[in-house]
């Protein structure tokens, strides 16, 4: 089976003329030059356009894992030139619809019941179709909810498994044959996709998420809508939520028609993306057009789920400091936070590292603010990091794929939106909530379980310290190292218990 598919790929490798670039290295040429030879009587397609182009068409061509790998390789400009990401980032999910008796047929499979006994309506047409599952609309016979099932395309995950090894091996012989294979990292990369990849296989997953985000969002329901999950309806193969009307936020006729404030829908966009990631840590990373729909409110309506990032308190701060640097153009403290944050080698030199990204952000720097795209400057950070051998992290790419989109979207809507305007006073207000006295009582509390545990035991340690030592002199030691920290901890819970009274005061 999986030899029947590499040869497949093969042979659509030659078809599409993909073999042009083995031949650029000297390394790989005769292998190109051999498997050409070997299928000469097959012709080739596409001669009059660019190698990118024929890159995306043969990923097209080639189903949905190579569709999304390459969805991927479009976020990595720290890895492929800037023309095949500027081809793959135009990669679709849109394909062919399987019958809907074999959308029932899976159902039915899955919830162990007949689609009767579950549904008293449900259209065997799709309302939407993708490279990994499809959508049907139905109604809950409990409820007579009007519902969306999504419904996992079948012998998908076998289709998956082979593509995803044949990837494996592809990424293998990279890193071997090509200089910079290792510096590439392609093996760490095609994991990366595989962990993804499988995430989105798994709705259960995905209705995890959705619910998490709907239940975050459930103050800001005057901006932005998640459907409701139906966990009873809801298993691996199929995903059942709440149906919801509105407009592609891409028509953008149709949004004016209904007299929807584009501009407000922008800001709002902004908002909702930025509060995900630095108030929840949890954000929405597949937030393309075609993932979003705009209510006749003006509210967004935020669907498919199985692509979220997660960013942790380091991260997050690390993060904000990084912005707020490189809007006041303080390259100096983004090359200071890469390094104590672990993203740049501790041995990295400061001051070239500065000087590298000043001289891809000061360029940027030069146009009106609200011209400037950050995810632009992501990526020419990603770029830097090349020569410093810079590891980028996953959560980071995510977050910068998921930036893109979103000022592109934004800037669809609001040709004049200033990211900066928007995002600026987001970022402050957590930051001050981080670093004033707000910041310091939140950290007291989230450590205040820890103390509680750990101070009780503070005598049966030392003593057990005591007991352990082997000589009288280690003892000394010993004992007055363990003086000077039960010192320390009676200052210290002082210091505790004297925020406690500032916070209950505060609070009054």
């Amino acid at each position: 089976m999986r030899f029947l598919r590499l040869l497949k790929i093969t042979y659509c490798l030659h078809r599409y003329g993909l073999y042009e670039i083995l031949k650029k290295y000297h390394k790989t040429s005769l292998l190109a030059i051999s498997i050409e030879a070997i299928l000469f009587i097959v012709p080739t397609k596409f001669k009059d356009k660019s190698l990118p182009e024929r890159t995306r068409l043969a990923f097209e061509h080639l189903g949905p894992v190579f569709v999304k790998f390459g969805q991927l390789l479009s976020t990595r400009h720290d890895l492929i030139p800037d023309e095949y990401v500027a081809e793959l980032s135009k990669l679709q999910n849109q394909v062919k619809p399987f019958p809907g008796e074999i959308a029932k047929n899976i159902v039915e499979a899955s919830l162990k019941n007949k689609i009767e006994n579950l549904f008293s309506y449900f259209s065997e047409e799709a309302t939407a179709s993708a490279s990994i599952a499809q959508v049907h609309k139905a109604t809950l016979k409990s409820n007579n909810k009007t519902v969306a099932v999504k419904v996992l395309r079948p012998n998908i995950k076998n289709t998956i498994k082979q593509d995803v090894k044949i990837l494996k091996l592809a990424a293998w012989f990279i890193e071997k044959i090509y200089r910079d294979g290792k510096r590439l990292r392609p093996q760490e990369v095609v994991a990366e996709f595989e962990k993804v990849i499988h995430s989105e296989l798994d709705f259960l997953q995905e209705a995890a998420n959705a619910s998490e985000l709907r239940r975050l969002h459930k103050k800001d329901l005057h901006i932005i809508v998640i459907p409701q999950i139906y966990f009873d309806y809801c298993t691996q193969e199929v995903l059942v939520l709440e149906w919801m009307n509105g407009i592609p936020i891409s028509n953008l006729m149709e949004l004016q028609r209904s007299n929807i404030d584009l501009k407000r829908l922008s800001h709002n966009g902004v908002i909702i993306f930025y509060t995900q990631v630095f108030y929840y840590g949890f954000f929405h990373a597949d937030m393309h057009p075609g993932n979003i729909l705009c209510d006749e409110q003006g509210r967004y309506i935020g669907l498919d789920f199985g692509i979220v990032g997660c960013l942790s308190e380091e991260d997050k701060r690390y993060l904000a400091i990084n912005i707020l640097a490189f809007f006041n153009r303080d390259y100096k403290k983004v090359a200071l936070t890469h390094i104590e944050s672990g993203w740049a080698p501790q041995n990295t030199s400061v001051e070239e590292l500065e000087n590298s990204i000043r001289s891809v952000c000061e360029p940027i720097f030069n146009k009106p603010l609200a011209q400037i795209s950050f995810g632009q400057v992501l990526i020419k950070l990603f770029q830097v990091s090349r020569k410093f051998n810079i590891a980028i992290q996953p959560q980071l790419i995510l977050l910068q794929k998921t930036i893109v989109n979103v000022e592109g979207l934004g800037r669809r809507l609001n040709p004049d939106l200033d990211l900066w305007v928007s995002a600026k006073p987001i970022l402050e207000k957590w930051m001050k909530q981080q670093m004033g006295l707000r910041g310091l009582i939140k950290n007291i509390k989230t450590e205040a379980p820890y103390w509680s545990y750990m101070l009780p035991k503070l005598p049966r340690l030392i003593a057990d310290n005591l007991s352990s030592s082997d000589t009288l002199q280690k003892q000394n030691e010993q004992y007055l190292g363990i003086i000077k920290k039960y010192k320390f901890q009676n200052y210290l819970l002082l210091l505790i218990i004297t925020i406690g009274i500032i916070a209950f005061l505060y609070k009054k």
